[in-house]
């Protein structure tokens, strides 16, 4: 499962972007599990999947990774 550090959380639109090693992926505030949206922070470790979405790849089943 890939993994990668949030770069950027627009959290008053609901979405941000993961850093990984496929590129700069987008991820929306639906596709968080295990915790919520408004608990994630820039700069923390998440694991996801690679889906598609309506503007190319994006991060799917994103879940946090405990450090």
């Amino acid at each position: 499962m890939p993994s990668g550090k949030i770069k950027k959380l627009v959290t008053d639109r609901g979405f941000g972007f993961v850093e990984s090693d496929n590129g700069e992926l987008f991820f929306h505030h639906s596709e968080v599990q295990g915790t919520t949206f408004e608990d994630l922070q820039e700069g923390q470790t998440i694991e996801f999947e690679i889906g598609q979405g309506r503007k190319g790849p994006c991060a799917t089943s994103v879940r946090l990774v405990e450090e």
